[in-house]
């Protein structure tokens, strides 16, 4: 293997490790953070996330996206720990932050996002998987491994925007396929209304998920998606944060879609359930805080490039 393929793979084997010392260091220090008899499966669709990470860096191995240097390193330690530390304060026990008919908004998202969109597609997969693992584990509601993957595919799949010489193009695509999975979503959600929200925390009783999902929540993804509509529109002229807030809905939708989807094996769920109870108030949440948030740090990304000449 070359230098690059050596980099992406220590990267990934950098986020395993650090899986598997959480999961063994964190029942010792807080019992909560125990795994169940479903660990192994949990492992093995860590395991499956990675390769699906490999097997898309193998494909676009010629692209400069996929570098590993210091730089690439010390952002990968500084996304993880904010993510991780945002994660944490804004989980509904330290920062309530306002939530309305069961959509619990949850803005630390934006982090892999963002750092996978600036800073590439295996700093994002870094900061999203390790992040979320690390910040699961602050938290002490319990460790959810393939959750934290699907986190690292939100921010690995932002940052392959960098991928397409024409930018602008690409978007167009990452629309028609966010509008498919949406559809799709959606028709389960209407089809199976009465199905309860599995994701909402209610601080007040410390519960999850044992109310019926709501029609806000059930349609969040369409808000959400409609959203980053208007802010391809409005930012046509800014590439930049266009396309950062299209392909991080994308990302997004196939992160969060790979976590619930997996939770099919690992807790037998239905599809029904882990779609319409686990993905739909995850990612339509997460989409409405892209839309807002992505732009702003974009923005501000490329005003601190333009004032230091990089």
């Amino acid at each position: 293997m070359d230098k690059k393929s050596v980099s992406v793979f220590l990267s990934l084997l950098a986020v395993l490790v650090f899986f598997l010392a959480i999961a063994l260091i964190g029942p010792l220090v807080n019992p909560s953070l125990q795994l169940d008899q479903t660990a192994l499966l949990r492992f093995v669709f860590v395991a499956i996330g990675l390769l699906i990470v490999y097997v898309v860096y193998y494909f676009t191995r010629s692209s400069h996206i996929w570098e590993v240097g210091t730089r690439q390193v010390v952002y990968m330690a500084i996304g993880a720990a904010l993510y991780a530390i945002l994660s944490y304060l804004f989980n509904g026990t330290v920062f309530v932050v306002p939530s309305v008919s069961q959509v619990s908004l949850r803005p630390a998202i934006v982090i892999p996002m963002f750092f996978g969109y600036a800073f590439g597609p295996a700093v994002g997969l870094f900061t999203g998987a390790v992040g979320n693992m690390f910040g699961d584990a602050l938290t002490g509601f319990g460790l959810s491994p393939q959750w934290s993957v699907g986190n690292g595919l939100v921010g690995m799949i932002s940052g392959m925007a960098w991928l397409f010489a024409d930018k602008k193009k690409s978007l167009n695509w990452v629309l028609i396929i966010s509008a498919a999975l949406v559809a799709i979503a959606t028709v389960l959600y209407l089809l199976f209304p009465a199905t309860a929200n599995g994701t909402y925390f209610d601080p007040e009783t410390g519960n999850f998920g044992e109310t019926q999902l709501s029609l806000l929540a059930g349609l969040s993804v369409v808000i959400g998606f409609v959203l980053v509509l208007l802010v391809r529109f409005i930012f046509g002229k800014n590439i930049n944060v266009a396309a950062a807030v299209t392909w991080s809905m994308l990302g997004n939708f196939i992160g969060i879609g790979f976590a619930a989807v997996s939770d099919i094996w690992i807790n037998g769920y239905s599809p029904a359930v882990a779609i319409v109870g686990e993905f739909l108030p995850s990612a339509g949440p997460n989409m409405i805080f892209a839309a807002v948030l992505v732009p702003i740090l974009v923005a501000a990304y490329d005003a601190v490039q333009a004032q230091t000449g990089r």
